[in-house]
């Protein structure tokens, strides 16, 4: 009987990852991680498809056979962020394919008491893709290949996707991207990442993907209108503080002040700090969006002629919503009333009748390119907020110029 071959390194991971002995199992996931990081970084370095198709297997079944929630979870963290250990966009771009490509192959054997720990690692994955995305300042070419991943691997009708991955992935993607890019995105780069829901709207012939799409990213948007709205008037109504400061004293500060709501950092705001009541009112981060080019290039994919009927007619419904919005009609969450004074440089507040819409009124503002232009108020100076300047601008629709009938 001749020698016995090795097996390759991916196969003998993948073994370990699936074996009963959870200390087994932990020590092949940090071996796992150190051979991502050796293997990516030579020149002649990287895995192909198949190969981490078998890593992929392993960690499937490395966390099938985990048990209890907290271990679930920081099992579920830790295998996300294996993607932060390759050294090359191509080799997480491949992680990523053979990651979604897993779950769809796998989605079927899953019994219901394990669905939940598996929807947390889509979750997770997705949240840890996105931030890679921003590692990397959220370049169009790599936005633009993720978006194609995934509407290849999970929205496609060609894809082979089971309908709990599509579900899942359409109810968590905007919270997700939320949670990651809500601060620095622009309205324009939003615009980018919800396109391809667009097209996919459009043209699927299956109800359940449109009905998803429709209530999970359009839907949502309208839904969190008012908060967006809502984080820009906090800002306004923040007093200048830091005006006059010189930038060495500004520097100092920062790492003194509070971390803004929703920040990456998970640090807890300060709770005396919160108005009363906020309570189930209060949302983490939301992004900014120009209402009225999202009802544009909705319209434009809608309104093709290979478009099925019952597609068209639930789109046109929410195009109308979001025209409304652009018109800045039904932004009124709840009946609190809301009284608004813009302050001006000069310290004395104006009331709406001296401001004047001018532009497009729903992007962000600041370093970021503000889709808002810059509301003039009774002649005194510009309205300015780190975030949108003249977002004032926002609160004035056409037929509601006077304060008592904006209610928010």
């Amino acid at each position: 009987m001749g020698p016995r071959v090795p097996l390759p390194p991916e196969i003998q991971l993948a073994q370990r990852l699936a074996g009963n002995e959870q200390v087994t199992r932990d020590r092949a996931v940090k071996r796992l991680r150190k051979y991502i990081v050796a293997r990516t970084q030579r020149a002649a370095g990287g895995f192909t498809h198949d190969e981490l198709l078998k890593v992929w297997k392993g960690l499937f079944y490395c966390m099938w056979m985990q048990d209890k929630a907290l271990l679930q979870e920081e099992l579920g963290r830790t295998i996300s962020q294996l993607i932060h250990a390759f050294q090359t966009t191509e080799a997480q771009h491949l992680f990523l394919q053979t990651f979604w490509q897993t779950m769809n192959r796998e989605w079927t054997g899953i019994d219901r008491l394990r669905l939940d720990k598996f929807y947390m690692l889509m979750r997770m994955v997705l949240n840890e893709s996105l931030k890679a995305l921003k590692m990397q300042g959220w370049e169009e070419r790599q936005a633009e290949r993720l978006l194609e991943l995934l509407t290849t691997e999970i929205l496609h009708p060609d894809s082979q996707a089971p309908s709990g991955v599509k579900s899942h992935f359409l109810e968590i993607f905007l919270e997700e991207l939320s949670k990651v890019g809500a601060t620095e995105l622009t309205a324009d780069q939003n615009l980018k990442f919800i396109e391809p829901f667009c097209t996919i709207a459009a043209q699927t012939k299956d109800s359940l993907v449109l009905h998803n799409i429709t209530r999970g990213v359009f839907e949502t948007i309208v839904e969190q209108a008012p908060f967006a709205i809502e984080d820009l008037m906090n800002e306004l109504e923040a007093p200048e503080e830091e005006e006059g400061t010189p930038e060495d004293e500004r520097e100092e500060d920062v790492p003194s002040k509070e971390p803004r709501r929703g920040s990456l950092h998970g640090a807890a705001p300060d709770k005396s700090e919160e108005p009363a009541g906020d309570g189930e009112d209060s949302m983490g981060p939301v992004l900014q969006f120009d209402y009225e080019a999202v009802a544009s290039r909705l319209f434009a994919a809608a309104s093709q002629q290979d478009t099925p009927s019952q597609n068209r007619k639930r789109l046109y419904k929410v195009i109308r919503k979001l025209q409304d919005l652009a018109e800045g009609e039904h932004l009124a969450p709840g009946p609190r009333p809301f009284s608004w004074a813009c302050t001006g440089s000069r310290g004395h507040p104006h009331g709406l009748t001296g401001l004047r819409r001018r532009g497009s009124v729903w992007g962000r503002g600041g370093p970021r390119g503000s889709a808002l232009a810059l509301a003039q108020c009774c002649g005194c100076q510009p309205c300015t907020c780190a975030r949108a300047p003249g977002a004032c601008d926002a609160l004035l629709a056409p037929r509601a110029r006077r304060p008592e009938n904006l209610h928010f």
